[in-house]
């Protein structure tokens, strides 16, 4: 049997000296990471902790599953979780295909001009911060001097209070969310299709495709890679929705559908100060969403072969 190769030592170091730029490319993000994702996981004792400012948390007492039973028997854990899930699978459902059909029509767009022209419009709402967004939302849909009640009532209707109206709340909310992302996230599916191979296409072309078929044979394939990992990575953070839209766009008349586990835990933990309550709340929250991260993954390697890992 032959030998295997012993390690020259001091080749890591020689590497490390060579792409040395490379590692100082990589060691913001690294420290960064470091700082605000790890060192932070020291503080999750206090969901198994009654939280003491004086006696901090390794004096605190410890009181084991109690916060989480707490969360469990509460009157709002039916209500948020269910309103989460609902937010989450609308809005993934919604704007997950919306992103790659603007892709490939805009790929498959003929005039440079237009399409950089639709790039820009699609593009800009990404730009706009969403406390401004959420009181663009406000504004527009006032029941006084909003422009669409405006126009309701040019039309002999009557004006609608459409923030105060549940059943208008959560559509308000996806559809915001689509047309403020969809034309950043369509850049990535946009950067996998310029690197399908333009022969491709060309020979395609000549055995008669049509525009329909060059989309479904080979553009969808290319970017289904892709489409695959984002989906995972959604899924894997299917309860994390975001805090601030929501608690901008929240008032006491659509509480009931409105209410999800961001802005719970954010009037828990820093409104009433029960910071161990919202931190268990927090910490079951990550748990269920790697969880999911972990079955979807694994779902995508055994349906498509394309996975995380």
């Amino acid at each position: 049997m032959k030998a295997k190769p012993e390690k020259k030592k001091g080749s890591f170091v020689k590497q490390l000296k060579r792409d040395r730029s490379l590692w100082l490319f990589c060691l913001p993000g690294v420290v960064l990471t470091f700082i605000f994702s790890y060192i932070p996981m020291y503080g999750v004792q206090l969901a198994f902790r009654r939280y003491n400012a004086k006696a901090g948390i390794l004096g605190s007492k410890w009181v084991g599953l109690y916060y989480f039973q707490r969360f469990f028997e509460s009157p709002y854990f039916e209500m948020t979780i269910i309103n989460t899930l609902i937010l989450s699978l609308y809005g993934l459902i919604v704007s997950f295909p919306i992103p790659i059909a603007l892709a490939l029509m805009l790929n498959s767009f003929r005039h440079p001009k237009y399409r950089k022209v639709i790039q820009m419009v699609t593009y800009a709402p990404n730009f706009i911060s969403t406390v401004v967004m959420c009181g663009m939302i406000i504004l527009f849909l006032s029941p006084t001097v909003g422009v669409v009640n405006t126009v309701i009532e040019f039309f002999g209707g009557e004006a609608v209070n459409f923030m105060a109206k549940q059943q208008y709340w959560r559509h308000l909310y996806v559809w915001s969310g689509v047309w403020q992302g969809m034309g950043w996230s369509s850049v990535i599916y946009f950067a996998a299709l310029a690197g399908i191979s333009p022969e491709l296409h060309e020979a395609a072309r000549c055995d008669g495709a049509t525009k329909f078929q060059l989309i479904r044979y080979i553009d969808l394939p290319s970017i289904l890679p892709t489409a695959t990992v984002l989906l995972i990575l959604n899924c894997g953070s299917i309860l994390s929705i975001g805090f601030e839209k929501a608690y901008a766009l929240q008032n006491d008349l659509n509480m009931n559908v409105s209410e999800i586990i961001s802005t719970y835990v954010y009037k828990v933990g820093l409104i009433n100060n029960d910071m161990s309550y919202s931190t268990a709340i927090g910490l079951f929250n990550t748990i269920v969403n790697l969880v999911m991260l972990l079955l979807v993954n694994k779902a995508a390697d055994k349906l498509s072969g394309n996975s995380l890992w």
